[in-house]
């Protein structure tokens, strides 16, 4: 039935400049930014899981963000800059929808860690003794899997409603990746019932999760507040601050894209660069704000780095041991 509805088999996607130049640029930079975010979600994966100290429900959810992050951003980056590079722009039917199937479920379980984990540091920072009866193991496999099959659920939603329209106007996604609010803007047929769903969906989840995180960092703060020693405070609002920041720029872009009227008109520059906020900056800010200035992190990653230099030395030695065996073998 979806495919007798579409009158279109592919889309043309927009690349980063018309500029042969610019394109380069732009297409260098976001790789960059890209092979940065894997690195840094990486190493927080590899000195969590190294690092028997870290576990801990806070490292937990910590190493989850970022494995979540490093498939969030493979979905959209390495192919635009690879397709913009080489002035590739065609995206089939199939590959359009799952592009937006990863995109979206990536970015519900994105927004519920968030808010997991903002849960998490309040329960930590204002009701310590509750913390190892709260925060148990059972309570963090939960929480996970419910973030899971509940942003499966909504991501198949989705997809599904919008490759039941037809697709007339046009093939041209005025987008660098496949996004759903440009492909409503392409469909011949009713998207209310599209509209819709997008703004419960944004009401319920990213709503009430801004709301919840939010209150969870105020919360957190008017506690740090009575602490007495100054710097405990400049260390609370050093933490707290960015957190909030990153949540407020990939939640309040992504709520803008996706609610802002059809009446307003948008050059497709800025629509790009919008999407850049919530499809890019998160997963290379969160290992810096999340993990990299932890302490623990750091420690643990220069234990992981000690060992991987120990081992390699070790393995060198060895050859060379073996080797000048060999040579005076010969001799």
């Amino acid at each position: 039935m979806m495919a007798n509805s579409t009158l279109v088999t592919e889309f043309l996607l927009e690349v980063f400049s018309e500029t042969w130049e610019l394109r380069i640029l732009l297409s260098v930079l976001f790789l960059l930014v890209y092979l940065g975010s894997l690195l840094g979600n990486l190493t927080i994966i590899i000195a969590i899981t190294l690092d028997q100290t870290l576990n801990t429900p806070m490292y937990f959810f910590l190493r989850n963000l970022s494995i979540l992050d490093m498939c969030y951003i493979s979905i959209t980056v390495p192919s635009t800059c690879v397709n913009s590079l080489i002035d590739h722009r065609n995206i089939s039917l199939g590959g359009c929808a799952a592009q937006i199937f990863f995109f979206l479920f990536c970015a519900c379980v994105e927004t519920l860690f968030l808010a997991i984990m903002a849960q998490d540091r309040y329960v930590a920072i204002c009701k310590p003794l509750l913390y190892p009866v709260i925060m148990n193991h059972q309570f963090c496999i939960q929480m996970t899997l419910a973030s899971l099959l509940s942003s499966l659920v909504l991501a198949s939603v989705h997809t599904f409603k919008t490759f039941q329209l037809s697709f007339c106007h046009s093939n041209v996604v005025p987008q660098f990746f496949c996004d759903m609010p440009a492909l409503l803007r392409l469909s011949c047929s009713d998207t209310f019932n599209n509209k819709l769903l997008i703004l419960l969906t944004d009401i319920g989840l990213s709503g009430s999760c801004f709301v919840f995180i939010a209150i969870s960092y105020i919360r957190i703060l008017s506690t740090v507040l009575k602490i007495p020693i100054k710097g405990e405070r400049g260390k609370a609002f050093s933490t707290c601050v960015p957190h909030i920041v990153v949540v407020s720029v990939f939640l309040i872009s992504a709520a803008y894209m996706y609610l802002r009227p059809p009446v307003v008109t948008f050059e497709v520059v800025q629509e790009m660069t919008i999407s850049v906020f919530y499809t890019m900056i998160p997963p290379f800010l969160n290992p810096i704000i999340y993990s990299l200035r932890n302490k623990q992190i750091k420690e643990a990653v220069r234990k992981v780095t000690s060992q991987v230099f120990f081992i390699f030395e070790y393995k060198r030695n060895t050859y060379l041991s073996w080797y000048s065996r060999g040579k005076e073998l010969i001799k």
